[in-house]
């Protein structure tokens, strides 16, 4: 008899993409990664470190790093909680908040964690199509029929954005649980954070991270904020020390340096508008991106796979979707401007 649980030997699990060695002089523009070091206030942080600190357990509620969180957002300290990632942080709410036979409203296509979150829970996903131009339709969402909805906010893989507008009609018009992943918003022009919706709504979670715009992915720290009955509920779900003493200290020395997430995400907005009409001029079509990355379709003389593998036997490291609508196309992180006049001069050459 297995020991393992019958719907977890079923489900298929989440798969990220392919990682090239290290030192292997690789451009690594598959994961989304920022591709400018984390801010000098947390090199300060590094250089300070002494053993001496790793034999203590860390703040089991992150206290500085909450407090500061809180002062930026203008809410509560109560009203958040910090995680392992955003990745801990959406486990916890669907440990917390979904069960067995829930249904779960998902854009199609996104982020496929939130798949393999409610696959644990033998949760069902309805997957809500998105537009013919990869758009949200909110009044599908609403209209599925489902117990909770997850909007991914702007999209992964897709990379738009919808309009606070939008965002608002949903939490308000849907009668169950809403939650707003906000990973790339601090890459949206002007757009607009779901974070003001948790004073008056008690049915919204927003989740956001460390990883994308403060160049922290190896750190893990992620962050949501909701209702504080909200928050004391996924406190009881969570490890005990889930957040180490360094992420802590870290993350906190990257939010209190706002100029240099101002000039870094500045900087990859510029990139991404520039190699999106590069891509266009060689003729890719390619989705308007709100994000640090760009959703794109080759053009016809090559199929979207055949790039991608082409790309790596020059490690050249892209991101290719084996599902449907997405087969045709690839994503590709915004890396620094040399790494993408690189990859414009290898896609110039294979596709002449």
């Amino acid at each position: 008899m297995s020991m393992i649980l019958d719907h977890i030997e079923r489900m298929k699990p989440y798969v990220s993409a392919k990682q090239p060695s290290e030192n292997s002089g690789a451009i690594k523009l598959n994961l989304n990664e920022n591709p400018y070091p984390p801010s000098n206030e947390v090199r300060k942080v590094l250089r300070r470190i002494g053993e001496e600190n790793l034999r203590f357990y860390p703040d089991t509620l992150c206290e500085e790093l909450r407090n500061e969180l809180a002062k930026r957002y203008q809410v509560k300290p109560e009203q958040i909680l910090c995680g392992n990632g955003s990745s801990e942080i959406i486990t916890l709410i669907f440990q917390a908040c979904i069960g067995a036979d829930f249904k779960i409203a998902i854009p199609y296509p996104s982020f496929a964690f939130y798949h393999a979150a409610a696959a644990v829970r033998q949760a069902q996903v309805v997957d809500v199509p998105t537009r013919e131009d990869f758009s949200i339709d909110i009044d599908s969402m609403m209209n599925s029929g489902a117990d909770v909805a997850v909007l991914v906010n702007p999209n992964a893989p897709t990379g738009r954005c919808l309009p606070y507008s939008e965002v608002e009609r949903l939490v308000r018009g849907f009668s169950g649980l809403v939650i707003i992943d906000e990973a790339y918003i601090d890459f949206a022009d002007g757009a607009a954070s779901a974070i003001s919706l948790i004073s008056s709504c008690k049915n919204v979670i927003v989740v956001r991270t460390f990883s994308k715009s403060y160049s922290l992915c190896g750190a893990r720290v992620g962050y949501c904020l909701a209702d504080e009955e909200m928050i004391g509920a996924l406190l009881k779900v969570k490890t005990v020390y889930n957040v180490n003493w360094l992420s802590q200290k870290i993350a906190l020395a990257a939010l209190c340096d706002q100029n240099d997430l101002a000039e870094k995400t500045s900087a990859i907005r510029r990139t991404r508008d520039d190699f999106t009409v590069k891509l266009e001029a060689m003729g890719f079509s390619v989705i308007p991106s709100q994000t640090n990355f760009v959703l794109c379709t080759p053009p016809e003389q090559m199929h979207a796979k055949e790039l991608y593998e082409r790309l790596l036997v020059k490690h050249i490291y892209v991101r290719y979707f084996d599902q449907p609508r997405l087969k045709n196309k690839l994503r590709i992180s915004i890396g620094t401007r040399a790494e993408i006049e690189q990859l414009c001069t290898e896609l110039e050459e294979l596709l002449n």
